[in-house]
């Protein structure tokens, strides 16, 4: 997925501090915290209600082998 580097999170925190003060920053952060929660919370609901209605989802049979393949050794 997407990764920060820690040069790239401290970068991006600077300029959070320098837009938003140091007063309003740790509010930021709870209330995206906050959402991330609720977000999280509200994708499981909605998971276990499709359990509910259709079942839990079965495993996948795992493919078939493919036979190898083998030289034509006739001659036309």
């Amino acid at each position: 997925m997407f990764g920060f580097h820690p040069t790239e999170l401290i970068f991006v925190l600077i300029i959070a501090l320098v837009i938003f003060g140091p007063k309003r920053l740790p509010e930021i952060g709870s209330a995206v915290g906050k959402g991330i929660r609720e977000f999280r919370k509200a994708t499981s609901e909605i998971g276990e209600v499709k359990d509910q209605v259709t079942g839990p989802a079965l495993p996948r049979p795992a493919p078939a082998a493919q036979p190898a393949e083998t030289a034509d050794t006739t001659t036309a």
